[in-house]
Order: structure tokens, then C-alpha cells, then sequence
């Protein structure tokens, strides 16, 4: 619809509804303060004009018709004009203060009810004021009964309209929503109704308490259906007692049910919109939980394949150090062993020739040779470890030299059954040990190097504890200290690689490490 037309259309709708609705008039709640508050808070400032030039005209034409051009329709006028000035004055200052048309939190809600409750308070004083000036002479009551009447009337009818027309403008429930609330109006408040209705047609106190019980239904569909379902509710229930007024004025509304269908209603917008915002965020919360637990999902088959590609590299590195350590064993180990002959077998010219010093030499050499070709070969791959087992590695094999030639004492404490277990972990405990127990003779200045290892089962499964301690100088003291750069980071790169935890302790002297390695049984 084009800008220059948008006014005239609304107000010509305006004009039209405005005159329908002053021929009806309700005791529980008065209509035309909700729809002009209502309207005023949905419509942009520049279409103002328009809807209160339709209202005024509306009330003209309805009072002429009624008593013609008198002094009492000039006079009803007059006192009438001036309302939706204040009201279109209030919401417009309102609303840049951050008051808008939506439902959509408690907050707005509650900002929403306190606008109205403004609105309905300024314009009961204004009328107030305006019937003491015109009709001076008039006996009117104090302003203590216009707040107790006129202001509920017309805040109920804020609270009844203005929540109405945002949801059927602003926000619109869904089909199934829809379907839910007539479901639930047929099977509870319809006969809800009906009982509140046969109560108000009974001698008192009833009346008075069906008023009262009229909140249970209204509170549940708020509960139930959030602040649509207490529009809804309030609507149904206000419109049956209405007609039930119309039909038997025998026990027209009290100031106090009022005031309680006033405090009954807020209370249940109050409550929609918690209820609302709580299944929002309840939605929100499924929605991100669902997303975190695919991302876990594949953040754990990320690490599964990282940690297969660990077990692999791990496995591709030893078989590279069994297959170096079988070369040089096989080919240096022989030639080596051929040197050794032809020399002995030269032994006797190499006297005769003098060159007895050479022979000594060269045997020297050799045994040199060998035993760095036999600590290279423990360090690639110690045969021990294949052939006697973890255990007989750990206590007597290379690393117990390896401390001993340090001058370092060396104590092995093992619990548990090792014999089982599988491939990859027996290697990353050897390995373990002996980075440890090398990091101790070449940086530490030890004199004691102790291992303690467990093996046992717990809730998670079968679990290799290893715990190791020096007396040594510690970790980041001497200044050429390397242990805590590739010697250390290769341990927690095994450890890892098996999903275990490397976790470094601070102790009063030396260093403590403590590994915890989760383990498997070998199929061998």
C-alpha cells in the first residue's frame, strides 16, 4: 500500500470500528481505552492524526444522532476530547523511553501492563478534573472512588485489547498452537466456564467466589499455552461473565472483583511470558546441546583417529628401529667380528714385525666399536625387552647398566601382571623408563633413580601406574638442563599417543614423574 494512502485507510478502519463499538457498554471492563491505547502503541507517530481525527469525528456523529447539536453533546464531547491527546502524548514518550508492542519476554510484558496502568491512572484523574470543571455545581465523588472504578475499567480493557491485537498482529501462534489451545478451551475451560456461570447465578457469596475461582483455568492456560493462552483464557472468561452481567444485572462487579480480575490478569500475562521465554530457552538449550554433542561426537572420532595415527606412528617407529637394529647387528656386527679375525689371524707377523702396539690398538678399537654398537642396539631396540619380557627388561636389562656406569643407584618395585600385556604399551613403558633414566645420568646429578610400576584393573579398565623419582637437582636448575625440551615432550608424545596422562610432580629434591597409561591384554 503506498505511503499516502496507509492514513486515510486506517483511519476510515478506525472510524468504522470505533463507531460500531459506542453503542455497547460492559461492566466488567471498558473497550474503547484498550483499543485506543492499543492502536496508539501499533501504528507509526505520523498516522496519529488520522486515528484521532476518525475518533473524534466517530464520537460526533454517534452523539448527534443520539441528542442532536445540544449543549449536553457539545459538553460530553468536550470532556471526551481530550483523552486520546493525553494517551497519544503518553505512548509517544513512552515509547522512546524503549517501550514497544511485543510480548515476547517478562519484561516487555511487564513494561507493557505498566504502561497501561500509566495511561489508565492519567486519563481517570483527567476525567476527574474535567467533570469538576465543567459541572462545578455537580456533586462528585472523591478521586479515591474514580480510581477504584474507572481505573480498573479501563485498565482492564488495556489489559484485555492491547495484548490481543500485538499477538494477531505482531505475533501470530502457529497451527499447532492453535489446534492445542481449542483442544484444551473444549475439554477444560468451556466447562469451567459453565460451572463459574452457575455460581454467579447462585445467592452469595458464590458470585463473589466464582469471580475468584475464574483465575484456576486463566492461570493454567497461561502455564500451559504462555502468554497467548492467558489473552485467550481472560477473553473467554471475561466474555462470559459479560453476557451473564447482561442477562442478570442482579449482581453487577464490585471495585474488589475488579481490582482481582485486574491483579489476577497481569499476573497471568506475567506468567505466560515466563513460561514462554523458560520453553524458549529450554528449545535453545536442546538446540545447543545437540549441537555440542555432535561436535563431541566428532571431536571424539577426531582423537580416535588421531590417536590410531599415534599407535601407527608409534608402531612404524619401532619397526624402523627393529629393522635398523637388525642391519646394524647383521652387517656392522659381522665385519666387525671378520676385522677382529684377520687381525688375530696377522697377530703373529704383526709381532715379528714389531707392530705388536698396533695389534693392542686396533683390538681396543674394535672392543670400543662393539660396545657403542651394543648401546646403539639397546637404545633401538633391546632384545631383552623381546626375549625375557617387560619385567626382566626393567630390572636387569640395559637401563640398570645404563644407571650403574652413572654411578647411580637403581631400584625396581613392580606389582601386578605384566606379562600380558599388549605390544604398544609394554614398548611405551620401556620407553618411558629408559628417556627417564637417560634425562637422570646425563642432566640430573643423581644419586638414586627409583621405578615403581603397577598393573591393575579398574572401573575403566585395565591401567599401567608408573611412577619415577631421582634425587637429583631438578627440573630447570642446572643451566645446560635439557629435561624439559625433547626428552621429556618425546615420554608425554608416548604417553599420549595410548590416551594415558603424564603429569610432572614438585618434590623437595629431584624430580617426580607419574603416568598413568591405560592397557590392553595381548592376543599373543
Amino acid at each position: 500500500m503506498p505511503l499516502r494512502t496507509r492514513g486515510p485507510v486506517l483511519g476510515t478502519a478506525y472510524f468504522a470500528i470505533w463507531l460500531l463499538l459506542l453503542t455497547y457498554a460492559e461492566p466488567n471492563w471498558l473497550v474503547f481505552p484498550g483499543l485506543r491505547f492499543s492502536v496508539l502503541m501499533l501504528v507509526r507517530p505520523r498516522y496519529w492524526p488520522w486515528l484521532i481525527a476518525s475518533e473524534w469525528l466517530a464520537d460526533i456523529q454517534h452523539l448527534t444522532s443520539l441528542y442532536g447539536m445540544s449543549l449536553e453533546t457539545l459538553d460530553f464531547l468536550l470532556g471526551q476530547a481530550p483523552h486520546v491527546l493525553l494517551v497519544a502524548g503518553l505512548v509517544l514518550v513512552l515509547r522512546r523511553f524503549g517501550l514497544k508492542a511485543s510480548l515476547r519476554t517478562p519484561e516487555d510484558v511487564a513494561r507493557l501492563l505498566a504502561a497501561a496502568l500509566l495511561v489508565a491512572f492519567a486519563n481517570t484523574l483527567v476525567s476527574w478534573g474535567l467533570n469538576k470543571l465543567l459541572h462545578p455545581m455537580q456533586a462528585l465523588g472523591g478521586i479515591g472512588g474514580a480510581i477504584g472504578g474507572e481505573l480498573m475499567h479501563e485498565y482492564l480493557g488495556c489489559l484485555l485489547i492491547a495484548p490481543l491485537l500485538i499477538m494477531l498482529t505482531r505475533d501470530f501462534p502457529e497451527r499447532r498452537d492453535i489446534v492445542r489451545t481449542m483442544l484444551e478451551t473444549l475439554l477444560v475451560l468451556l466447562p469451567s466456564l459453565a460451572l463459574l456461570l452457575v455460581m454467579l447465578q447462585s445467592s452469595p457469596p458464590l458470585p463473589g467466589f466464582a469471580r475468584i475461582l475464574s483465575l484456576a483455568p486463566v492461570l493454567l492456560f497461561a502455564f500451559r499455552n504462555g502468554w497467548r493462552g492467558a489473552i485467550f483464557s481472560m477473553l473467554v472468561v471475561n466474555c462470559g461473565m459479560m453476557l451473564f452481567t447482561q442477562v442478570d444485572l442482579h449482581h453487577p462487579p464490585s471495585s474488589e472483583s475488579l481490582l482481582f480480575l485486574a491483579v489476577a490478569g497481569t499476573g497471568a500475562m506475567v506468567l505466560g511470558s515466563a513460561s514462554d521465554a523458560l520453553r524458549r530457552s529450554s528449545r535453545r538449550l536442546a538446540v545447543q546441546n545437540a549441537r555440542l554433542e555432535g561436535a563431541n561426537r566428532r571431536l571424539d572420532h577426531l582423537a580416535r583417529q588421531l590417536s590410531d595415527a599415534a599407535r601407527r606412528n608409534l608402531r612404524t617407529e619401532e619397526h624402523q628401529r627393529r629393522h635398523v637394529a637388525a642391519e646394524l647387528h647383521d652387517e656392522l656386527g659381522q665385519n666387525l667380528t671378520a676385522i677382529q679375525t684377520r687381525v688375530k689371524l696377522a697377530q703373529t707377523r704383526l709381532r715379528e714385525a714389531g707392530l705388536a702396539d698396533v695389534e693392542t690398538s686396533i683390538n681396543d678399537i674394535l672392543a670400543h666399536m662393539r660396545a657403542a654398537v651394543r648401546r646403539l642396539l639397546n637404545s633401538l631396540r633391546p632384545t631383552v625387552l623381546d626375549e625375557f619380557g617387560l619385567a626382566r627388561a626393567l630390572e636387569e636389562g640395559p637401563i640398570r647398566d645404563l644407571l650403574k656406569t652413572a654411578g647411580i643407584e637403581y631400584s625396581v618395585e613392580l606389582q601386578g601382571n605384566l606379562r600380558d600385556l599388549d605390544e604398544d604399551t609394554r614398548t611405551t613403558v620401556y620407553r618411558v623408563v629408559q628417556e627417564a633414566a637417560t634425562n637422570t645420568v646425563r642432566h640430573a646429578m643423581a644419586e638414586n633413580f627409583a621405578l615403581r610400576l603397577r598393573s591393575g584393573i579398574r572401573q575403566s579398565g585395565r591401567v599401567v601406574l608408573i611412577d619415577l623419582r631421582d634425587d637429583g637437582i631438578g627440573l630447570g636448575i642446572h643451566p645446560h638442563d635439557q629435561r624439559s625440551g625433547h626428552g621429556l615432550q618425546s615420554m608425554r608424545d608416548r604417553v599420549t599417543a595410548l590416551g594415558g596422562i603424564f603429569r610432572i610432580y614438585p618434590v623437595a629434591r629431584g624430580t617426580r614423574l607419574r603416568i598413568l597409561l591405560p592397557a590392553s591384554t595381548s592376543n599373543h
